[in-house]
């Protein structure tokens, strides 16, 4: 291995982060339960496998209680109860839980239209807010909840929990470092093969329970799947994109749904960069993955790891049909490094986790968020670019009226 190679690895090695060493990325530390701690009680909207998820995480953690529940569907309402504290209280109206004196918080896990009116109506009454991605159903919406978080003053985060992850805090930190070089372009994907469909026991309950195929309720792949991805290229750009082209159709399948199966867009970033941002339900191949390319390496992320290519320019050469001097063999790229971000064998913790963790932080000692409205809604606005891109077939540009 050569020297340049040699030095990338100790610098990957010397500079991680570890998960126990969390304050470093100016995320709090866990905090222990002790005489004093006023316990936040959280009211759940929203008890669907997301929002089960959250509730679990959240009886894992000091000081915090979940005193009520809310659903229209029995059945998940039932899960969510079942994670809930004692003498917690249900609620098929999610108005109601909001009147309810003894919640604190709400957390809301409800499908994509209703996170606009369920956050809003739960700020007017002096709610606490943790609201799952994406932020809102369109551009408008994004724009007024800019506004009404502002006026709130209180603690508003939305579920970009990779914010959060020592993964992409480490990521960063090579870019920062110049040890990619000049960066111009993002290969992100999130793939499956599914149809995306739940079990329905009951035919009218088709469009509650498979909302994700149907345009009245969510934004389809861009919004469900590959938001995350946007989010986490705006974080490593510290910027928002300026233009987007894409295509996208539904080529596979053709069962009813009208949100795509298959997305292509790419988003023009400042200073000419470039990000796509693919996602197809009917090949699962490598599933999550993102590339960063930059002029001298390469770093493939994946789920829960990210490797290093170095490029190279040490061609083999000789002889090639007569031509002495000539390229044998073209080497582009080095051998994978893995990034380190925590210490050997440490357990990794779910980014969630950190993410729920710096919301009750901040509203015990009045901050802002790290995944906060400002951040999440040029997110917001991206995945509705995207979407406007596919649907007319036309450029979609960052209008000055998204200013936030």
């Amino acid at each position: 291995m050569n020297e340049r190679n040699i030095s990338r690895r100790k610098f990957i090695a010397t500079t991680a982060i570890t998960a126990s060493g969390i304050t470093a990325l100016g995320l709090p530390a866990f905090a222990s339960a002790g005489p004093g701690l006023k316990s936040i009680r959280v009211g759940l909207i929203g008890a669907g496998s997301r929002g089960c998820g959250l509730a679990g995480l959240i009886k894992e953690l000091p000081s915090i209680e979940l005193v009520a529940c809310c659903d229209i569907l029995p059945a998940h309402l039932q899960d969510g109860m079942k994670i809930a504290g004692k003498g917690a209280k249900a609620y098929t109206d999610y108005r109601k839980l909001l009147e309810d004196k003894n919640v604190d918080v709400v957390i809301i896990a409800t499908p994509l239209y209703l996170h606009f009116p369920m956050a809003a109506d739960a700020l007017d009454a002096g709610k606490h807010v943790y609201l799952e991605k994406s932020m809102t159903y369109d551009i408008p919406q994004t724009l007024q909840l800019v506004k009404k978080v502002k006026e709130s003053k209180l603690v508003f985060q939305v579920g970009y929990q990779y914010r959060y992850y020592g993964l992409y805090q480490k990521i960063k930190e090579v870019m920062a470092s110049n040890w990619l070089g000049k960066v111009t372009h993002f290969e992100c994907q999130y793939n499956r093969n599914s149809n995306w469909r739940n079990p329905v026991s009951d035919p009218k309950l088709e469009r509650q329970i498979n909302w994700r195929m149907y345009r009245e309720y969510c934004g389809g792949p861009l919004s469900e799947l590959c938001a995350h991805e946007i989010d986490m290229v705006n974080y490593l750009t510290d910027s928002h994109p300026l233009k987007v082209v894409g295509m996208g159709s539904v080529n596979y399948w053709k069962d009813g749904r009208d949100t795509y199966d298959n997305v292509r867009t790419i988003y023009e970033y400042p200073n000419g960069v470039k990000a796509s941002f693919t996602s197809v339900l009917s090949n699962a191949f490598n599933g999550y993955n993102i590339r960063i390319l930059g002029d001298k390496a390469t770093v493939d992320i994946q789920r829960e790891k990210a490797f290093i290519y170095a490029e190279s320019t040490e061609n083999k050469r000789g002889i090639v049909d007569g031509v002495t001097g000539a390229t044998i063999e073209a080497i582009t790229q080095g051998k994978p490094v893995e990034i380190a971000f925590a210490k050997p064998g440490e357990e990794i913790v779910e980014p969630t986790t950190y993410a729920l963790q710096d919301f009750f932080d901040c509203i015990r000692n009045n901050k802002k968020t790290v995944s906060n409205v400002v951040t999440a809604a040029e997110t917001s606005i991206a995945i509705h670019m995207g979407n406007a891109a596919m649907d007319t077939g036309s450029l979609q540009e960052w209008k000055p009226g998204y200013a936030i």
